[in-house]
Parts: C-alpha cells; sequence; structure tokens
C-alpha cells in the first residue's frame, strides 16, 4: 500500500532561497516544454527527451536529472488531457528522484538544488518515523502558501494481515452528521460547518476588499495573501477532521473484529440538486472522497476489510421491517416507519440498512 508522508523541512534563510529559485527554475522550464510539447502535439517522452533534453540544461540551467524529471512530469500532465497545454504554476510541487536526493538518518536530507546540494533540517512526529523505513521512489518538494517547506515522500507500507471477520460495522456518510455508525455513535458536523460558515464570510469580505482596491487602482497583494493562507487554514481543518473520524472508525472495527461497510458515493456531486441550496454549499464543503480513502487505507493497515454497497434508498427503507416509502423519513434527523411504526435517529437507520446490505453481498 502506498502512502505518503508529509515532512517539514526546516532550511535556514539562504537554503530556502537556493530551494525556491530551483522550484521556480524547474516550473518555467516545464512550462516552456509545455508549450513546445503542445505545439507539436507530441505526449512521448523519449521524443521530446532527443528534442529538447539539452535545450532545457542550457536555457534553465537544470542538471541533467532535473531536466529528465522535467520532462516526465511535462509527459506526465499533457497525456492527461491532449486538448489542453499544460501550466505549472511558479510553486508548484518539484519532483526529487533517489539521484536527486539522499536522507542522511532520520533528521536530515540532502537536496540538489540549482546551486549545488544543501542539506537541510527535517522535523517528523511519531507516525512519521514509524513508516519512514518504508520510503520508496520519487519525493516531491513542496512550498506551501504559508511559506512553510514539506518533502511529499512516498512510503510502500505492507497491508496488515486479514481479520477474519462475520459481522460489519455500518457507516452512514451525511451532510449534518458527517459520519454515523449502526451502532448510533454520531460524528457531527456541526464545528465542521461552523468553521465552514466563518471563511465564506471572511472570503467574500475579502474578495470585495480586493474589488475595491482594484477599481481604486490599488494591488491588493496583502489581501490576496490572507486569502491564500484561509484557503490552507480551511484545508488543513478539513484534513484533520478526516483523520480523526476515519482513525475512530477503524479503532472501533479493530477492537470489535468487524468489517466496515462503507456507501459507494460514486456520482455523489452529481445529486447535490436534490439538495437544497444550503445543504449543496455544506456538501461541496466537505470532502467525502478524503474521508472515504483515509478509512480505506487505515483499514487496510489493520488488515480491515471494506465492504462498498449501494446506499440507494438506505434513508428511507426501515431497518426493522425493511418498508421502503419516502414518508418514512419524518424530518431531516428522524425516522419513522409507516408500517411497523419503528422509530430512530434517521442516520443510525441508514448506518443499520447499510450494515445490513453488506451482510447480504457476504452471503
Amino acid at each position: 500500500m502506498i502512502l505518503t508522508l508529509q515532512i517539514q523541512l526546516l532550511p535556514d534563510t539562504d537554503t530556502a532561497q537556493k530551494l525556491k529559485a530551483t522550484v521556480e527554475r524547474f516550473n518555467e522550464a516545464a512550462n516552456w516544454l509545455a508549450s513546445k510539447a503542445y505545439e507539436r502535439k507530441l505526449a512521448n517522452g523519449i521524443a521530446l527527451h532527443k528534442l529538447y533534453y539539452y535545450v532545457l540544461r542550457a536555457r534553465f540551467g537544470l542538471s541533467s536529472q532535473m531536466a529528465c524529471r522535467c520532462i516526465a512530469q511535462v509527459v506526465e500532465a499533457y497525456k492527461r488531457d491532449k486538448e489542453v497545454q499544460p501550466s505549472f504554476r511558479k510553486h508548484a510541487a518539484m519532483p526529487y528522484d533517489q539521484r536527486l536526493y539522499s536522507f542522511k538518518g532520520i533528521d536530515r536530507v540532502s537536496l540538489l538544488t540549482l546551486e549545488g546540494r544543501v542539506l537541510v533540517p527535517m522535523l517528523m512526529g511519531n507516525y512519521q518515523r514509524e513508516q519512514f523505513g518504508y520510503a520508496k521512489g520519487q519525493s516531491d518538494l513542496m512550498l506551501r502558501k504559508d511559506g512553510k517547506w514539506f518533502l511529499l515522500v512516498s512510503v510502500d507500507v505492507p497491508n496488515g494481515p486479514p481479520i477474519p471477520t462475520t459481522d460489519f460495522i455500518g457507516v452512514d456518510l451525511g451532510v449534518t452528521n458527517i459520519a454515523v455508525t449502526d451502532d448510533g455513535e454520531t460524528f457531527s458536523g456541526d464545528g465542521v460547518e461552523n468553521v465552514r460558515q466563518k471563511m465564506h464570510k471572511l472570503k467574500k469580505s475579502l474578495q470585495q476588499k480586493a474589488s475595491d482596491l482594484v477599481k481604486q487602482g490599488k494591488r491588493p497583494k496583502n489581501v490576496r495573501r490572507k486569502l491564500s493562507a484561509i484557503s490552507g487554514r480551511e484545508s488543513r481543518f478539513r484534513r484533520n477532521t478526516n483523520h480523526i473520524i476515519s482513525k475512530r472508525i477503524v479503532e472501533k472495527a479493530k477492537d470489535t473484529g468487524k468489517a466496515i461497510a462503507l456507501e459507494d458515493l460514486e456520482g455523489i456531486r452529481k445529486s447535490q440538486k436534490r439538495f437544497r441550496k444550503p445543504q449543496r454549499a455544506k456538501l461541496s464543503g466537505w470532502s467525502f472522497f478524503q474521508l472515504r480513502t483515509f478509512i480505506e487505507y487505515k483499514a487496510k493497515r489493520v488488515g480491515i476489510r471494506i465492504e462498498p454497497v449501494d446506499p440507494k434508498y438506505t434513508s428511507q427503507t426501515c431497518a426493522e421491517c425493511g418498508h421502503c416509502e419516502k414518508d418514512n423519513r419524518h424530518t431531516q434527523a428522524s425516522f419513522l416507519c409507516k408500517v411497523c411504526g419503528h422509530k430512530d435517529h434517521a442516520d443510525r437507520n441508514a448506518a443499520r440498512n447499510i450494515r445490513a446490505r453488506a451482510l447480504c453481498q457476504q452471503a
């Protein structure tokens, strides 16, 4: 199982300038090469290497291996959609293979720059130290918007031995509640929604301020910098919350010896029209795919199976008698079966149905 470790680098001022100059030059070269590849409609790495390898080295001052990585980066991006010319941001992550970097123990890394190699201290937590021994292949050097440097290291972690299971934990992913299990444990979205609304209002205010400054003939540089910082903060909050939820669900499955039944959420964004406008904003503001991915990889690490099930009508079907009717969903939060009178929290009822479907699929 391939995972990515985000390891913070702590370069001094001089080293940070060298890294920044290298990343900028690499992406400048990538944009130039992308324009040539698009003009020629050429997505063959060998052909581009023959045509532009020496040009990249002479024109942009890239080392031999940097030029090779630049060509590979452009080819990979161009192959995704040959109708569009690839574009690389000034500070987009720069790939480093094992010829461009090497670890010096667990606290330093040697990185090649335009001015030669630099030795940079690293900062790792306990979790990262545990996985560090599985580091393998290419990494990415990234400059975050807040000025911090990170090395995104690929690690090939072995899956845990499969745990034999005969039962499932049903998990319902929702809008008001991010996740609810079939035994009623609820991960509320109230705190998440408060942060989303707060950030939305702040973004709106800053965007208006930037627009006013442009009309006055002024450059809204500081405002745009603040907008970038807010965007990164919201993303990190969302990611951290998803990590906490996924860890708790996997721990519960491990402690009870059960597998995990999850909704197959393919096309969830296409179904946004069935939600009211305020709910669509909530739905777009949360990464269900990220949460599902976190649950899946954490489960694989400890040998817990994930069973995807069709989520259709799970919120309208009675978990007791199986009667399905739209009016069973009494309110957004409550379920009341029109046939047997079963009453429950709507999300818990849905989670029970998800578990039941997983058991049927296993039979």
